[in-house]
């Protein structure tokens, strides 16, 4: 049985692994578009693996985030990847927000997550520099490196097709054909893990998707190495529950830095790092999608804020500043961007958990951002159990 996987991102890969691992009498292709796996939203990925604090208990991301920090923190230490669990701060820094930071104390507990609210003085014991009313521990958060994640993955993968670019999908009876670059495959079971294209090729395998890929491009500082001290490990703010997006935010990274954002806003192309960087075909999309006007009219005073930030460096440090006050401007300098591919329904609505759609002998991913990276390796035994239980 042949089996092929669109997409060599962690999550494509992470299911390929699987199926490998699982059955080796599968015989596994993956196909990626770029000389090199895990280039897009993997390799701009912020190193954090989640505890799973912010996600509806019972949803996918909520289980799949709990149990995929504990299997990404194995897999990187059988594998030799550096990780570390460091835990991390949500802090409340005025009183408007406790109630936001104690509902959100409720759902970690729920989701079985050991945590534990602290006083100011508590959480300048772990952030000597922090400036809070309360905050919250999440003691099981981690930080590693995604894209050595992806080489240890791969590498496990007998068969990965660089500079293969997806054109076309026929499904002939049981058997998918896909054309691509490098010519054509054959899968008895195919499975769709494109991130960012992952609703055109689920359009080119004749499914009728249920919600689009919108791009958002997270926009980050990082700290001069001087002022690196002023952050210990991970500071979050208390997240608006209304978006998928968790605030800017500091982070210390596996390699010592500490990076400092994302700031939001809608990029100008799927795969776009800057504002030059634009696709007519990609705008064109959004334009005309009614879920992107619908999303727009409803917080569009959250997108202007986000555009304002994104503009002004000067009110991307005040942000920084409501967590850790001796932060300024002078402590910052840039870095690389990511585009994160959030799924947007035709009425408006982000969609807020994984959605991943069985179409017969296909599985179609159409929306895996963050928590993605450290729920991968459940996500693939999730694909991998109903892609080939019927074979």
């Amino acid at each position: 049985m042949k089996c092929v996987v669109i997409g060599g991102g962690i999550v494509g890969l992470a299911t390929a692994y699987r199926i490998v691992q699982d059955r080796p009498d599968v015989e596994v292709t993956v196909l990626e578009k770029e000389q090199s796996v895990g280039l897009h939203q993997t390799g701009h990925n912020s190193g954090v693996i989640h505890a799973g604090v912010y996600y509806k208990p019972g949803s996918l991301k909520a289980r799949m985030s709990r149990d995929g920090s504990r299997s990404m923190v194995a897999f990187c230490r059988e594998y030799g990847i550096p990780v570390e669990v460091c835990g991390k701060l949500i802090v409340a820094t005025e009183d408007g927000e406790l109630d936001r930071l104690t509902a959100l104390y409720e759902r970690s507990l729920a989701n079985g997550l050991p945590v534990r609210m602290l006083t100011p003085g508590q959480a300048r014991e772990l952030e000597p520099h922090v400036s809070c009313v309360a905050a919250m521990h999440v003691e099981s958060t981690g930080i590693t490196d995604y894209a050595q994640v992806c080489q240890a993955l791969a590498a496990q993968i007998p068969n990965v097709v660089l500079g293969a670019k997806v054109t076309g999908i026929r499904q002939e009876g049981a058997v998918a054909r896909v054309a691509t670059t490098l010519g054509s495959f054959t899968a008895d079971v195919l499975i769709n893990c494109a991130g960012l294209h992952a609703d055109r090729i689920a359009r080119l395998a004749g499914v009728d998707v249920p919600a689009q890929i919108m791009p958002f491009r997270g926009e980050y500082y990082e700290l001069k190495p001087d002022s690196r001290h002023l952050v210990k490990g991970l500071i979050y703010p208390v997240p608006d529950p209304q978006f998928p997006f968790l605030g800017v935010h500091l982070t210390r990274m596996i390699d010592g830095s500490v990076h400092a954002g994302p700031n939001a806003v809608l990029a100008l192309r799927r795969e776009g790092y800057h504002w030059n960087q634009i696709n007519l075909r990609d705008l064109a999309g959004t334009a005309t999608f009614p879920g992107a006007w619908r999303l727009a009219r409803k917080h569009w005073r959250y997108g202007l804020t986000e555009v304002r930030r994104s503009l002004s460096k000067t009110l991307f440090a005040a942000s920084l500043a409501r967590l850790v006050p001796e932060l300024t401007i002078d402590d910052l300098m840039p870095s690389e961007a990511g585009v994160r591919a959030q799924a947007i329904t035709p009425d408006g609505a982000l969609v807020d958990d994984f959605l991943i759609v069985e179409n017969g002998p296909q599985v179609h991913v159409l929306n895996a951002p963050s928590p993605a990276a450290t729920s991968s390796l459940e996500i693939a035994k999730h694909i991998a159990a109903v892609s080939l239980s019927r074979k």
